[in-house]
């Protein structure tokens, strides 16, 4: 459900490939004897809007004592390429993809000893990336990275000598704690989720604890007829389900499950089927955790924010409240039934805050979001002008990103504390 140039946020599995260098005129020697090939890790971070690769750790701490006074912007040269992880006909059209240098901005070591190079990015920076948007099938993928190292001048150890690297080789996959931090898992019926489980402090107290479900929108579903299902897009394409895991979220709820589920097209195909298909996720879940059944909450963006409402007509006792973001409940496209009825809609009974920005050229906010919330009995609604954040500012149709940093408020209340003080049965 997002337009085709949101999604130049690629998601990034590593290819893993060696890239053997040599240098011109640098000695490929230290101390006299030849350097081993160094590993080299992608760490990524998930921003607004979709996540990028940040900065590269390189395993050097076995080479010596690195004098970090060394270490320039121009000791190293970094390329990256990003390409499709599927199959591409003629015609077809990806954003995301990408092959160029990147801008080294810091050179340093961590407190191992290894070498760390900070990468250029932020919002709407090309180049950075780890999803690629194919807008044919109205999908992100995990694109495909190489990065490509060269060392321009020998490193100087603090004994004096020096090293020069010839041989680097990318790991697989990305380093993100934030995505890392959720766990993989398949249901009885094969569809895939990822679960955060509360740690530290909230982990070791005891008693039962929310659980957050967060529900994606539709370019984070799965493209079947490229036999691609990778359970990631869910939690790298924005930050919907990893604002619910973060410190400020869970000192709010006390320490709570998320659970982010990935639909095998779009949850707006056929919601009536996905639904048990959800429930069964949910079910699976707080039968095998200690999840408080009357704490449990839905929230979802775009297909997502159309699916929790659909939840909430479904299983109408399930959840304790509801926050559809830029939801569909009209007909999409144009000239068909609607997605969710009025008749359905007015019969919605669990607490419900509907969020959209006025400037969504996607999903019309009047008839959808505004029109859900004149229906739905005692619903709240946060309706904002643009979609900005940071001073950058957005497509309209990505207002989850107010959600997923608990902006919306009402009469001096934000939006997880009023989700984290719904029960079930109580509004």
């Amino acid at each position: 459900m997002t337009p085709p140039f949101s999604r130049r946020a690629v998601l990034a599995a590593g290819t893993g490939a060696a890239v053997g260098l040599s240098l011109p005129a640098a000695s490929a020697y230290a101390g006299g004897h030849a350097t081993t090939r160094v590993r080299f890790t992608l760490n990524a971070q998930v921003l607004d809007g979709g996540e990028q690769v940040t900065s590269l750790i390189l395993d050097t701490a076995r080479l010596g004592r690195i004098d970090p006074a060394g270490l320039t912007t121009e000791t190293f040269a970094v390329h990256a390429k990003a390409t499709s992880p599927v199959p591409l006909s003629a015609g077809d059209v990806i954003f995301g993809e990408y092959d160029l240098d990147r801008t080294v901005t810091a050179a340093r070591l961590d407190r191992r000893g290894n070498i760390v190079l900070d990468l250029s990015h932020g919002e709407g920076q090309s180049g950075a990336g780890t999803l690629g948007y194919i807008a044919g099938r109205g999908r992100n993928v995990v694109l495909d990275l190489t990065y490509t190292l060269t060392q321009r001048v020998p490193i100087p150890l603090r004994d004096h000598r020096s090293i020069t690297i010839t041989d680097f080789v990318q790991n697989r996959g990305l380093s993100d704690p934030e995505v890392d931090a959720f766990s993989s898992h398949v249901s009885g019926s094969g569809m895939k989720y990822r679960l955060y489980s509360p740690t530290g402090a909230h982990a070791s107290r005891r008693g039962r604890r929310p659980l957050v479900v967060w529900l994606h929108g539709g370019g984070e579903g799965a493209s079947l007829p490229d036999d691609y299902y990778d359970n990631e897009t869910t939690l790298r394409a924005n930050r919907g389900a990893l604002g619910f895991a973060t410190p400020e979220a869970q000192r709010i709820f006390g320490g709570a499950y998320v659970l982010a589920p990935q639909s095998t097209s779009a949850w707006m195909q056929d919601g009536p089927r996905f639904a048990p298909l959800i429930r069964e996720i949910i079910d699976d879940v707080t039968r095998t955790n200690h999840v408080d059944h009357d704490r449990i909450y839905v929230a979802g963006c775009s297909n997502g924010g159309y699916m929790s409402m659909k939840m909430t007509t479904v299983y109408p006792t399930l959840f304790a409240a509801s926050v559809p973001i830029c939801g569909v409940v009209t007909s999409f496209p144009a000239g068909g039934a609607p997605l969710i009825p009025d008749s359905e809609l007015a019969r919605i009974s669990t607490p419900s805050w509907l969020v959209a920005s006025r400037d969504d050229t996607t999903v019309d906010p009047l008839a959808n979001t505004v029109h859900a919330h004149e229906l739905i009995p005692g619903s709240l609604m946060t309706l904002y002008d643009d979609v900005t954040w940071n001073g950058y500012r957005f497509s309209g149709h990505w207002s989850w990103i107010y959600v997923a940093r608990n902006d919306p408020s009402i009469d001096g209340t934000r939006v997880w504390q009023w989700m984290a003080a719904r029960r079930r049965g109580r509004a």
